[in-house]
């Protein structure tokens, strides 16, 4: 058997393009052929005559006819990319690094903290979470964004409050009149929620400067430093470990990672930069 080409890109076709808020866009791709990857992993996506830029997708990890990836507007590739539309196509490869160990969440409550497009990766995680509903005690989702307009994945907020075991806390930094939720940084939440800490597991992903005071806060809440799931990706470039980018102390977060617990890289120096 033909040993996979990992630097050769599968061409995907651009189907549907979603608009999740005014600078964040969900893209459907449904790949020339069946393509899998665990959640938490990421991929690498090329734009033709652009470049390339690593994504963890946001869709189930059981569906492998298409994916999807939710993507910021935050450079030269992701703004070429915020210009295409349906018919168009995209180059993917991977899918590359270790993702969330669901082995670890088994008959545990799951308590996951979110920010902005940290949204996208633990979205992949809540599909895969209700498949196996059955082998987790509770889900508490805790999700903040800067204002109302910002906050992605509306409709699939109000599916999750309809699933039993599954709880959805959200807050905006600054709200307007049409908000009925929390008020301040995404911390706050985590005043509020009932969580067995002796059996349950936490995952963090978000902008590194959140990820910092949630795990501090998170720490004084009493969760062990092996409990505490944070889903490294700022930095990756090359996919492979090859280019250095993304070196974090003794580990590459392409190889290594993303998702690490807060025990293996505490002592890593700058890991929220």
């Amino acid at each position: 058997m033909q040993e996979k080409n990992i630097y050769k890109p599968i061409k995907a076709k651009l189907t549907k393009v979603i608009e999740e808020s005014p600078m964040i866009k969900t893209f459907v791709l449904v790949p020339d052929e069946e393509f899998s990857f665990k959640t938490g992993q990421f991929i690498e996506v090329t734009v033709e005559n652009v470049g390339e830029a690593p994504f963890t997708p946001s869709s189930s990890p059981l569906e492998t006819k298409q994916l999807e990836i939710t993507v910021m507007k935050a450079g030269y590739v992701t703004e070429e990319m915020h210009k295409m539309e349906p018919g168009q196509y995209m180059g993917i490869r991977g899918p590359f690094g270790r993702g969330y160990p669901l082995d670890e969440f088994t008959d545990k409550e799951v308590l996951i903290l979110g920010g902005g497009c940290g949204f996208a990766p633990i979205r992949s995680l809540l599909y895969n979470l209700k498949a196996i509903s059955d082998q987790v005690r509770k889900v508490t989702l805790c999700y903040g964004s800067k204002s109302p307009v910002d906050c992605i994945y509306k409709p699939y907020i109000q599916e999750l409050r309809d699933t039993p075991k599954f709880e959805v806390y959200r807050s905006v930094d600054k709200a307007d009149e049409t908000w009925e939720e929390k008020v301040g940084v995404v911390t706050v939440l985590l005043d509020d929620v009932k969580v067995d800490i002796p059996n349950s597991v936490v995952v963090v992903c978000g902008p590194p400067i959140m990820m910092k005071f949630g795990t501090k806060k998170l720490l004084e809440m009493g969760y062990p430093e092996d409990k505490i799931y944070l889903s490294m990706e700022k930095n990756m470039s090359c996919g492979v470990g090859k280019c250095g980018h993304c070196e974090m102390g003794n580990y590459f977060v392409c190889k290594d990672g993303p998702v690490f617990t807060y025990n293996e890289i505490k002592d890593s120096p700058n890991i929220w930069m």
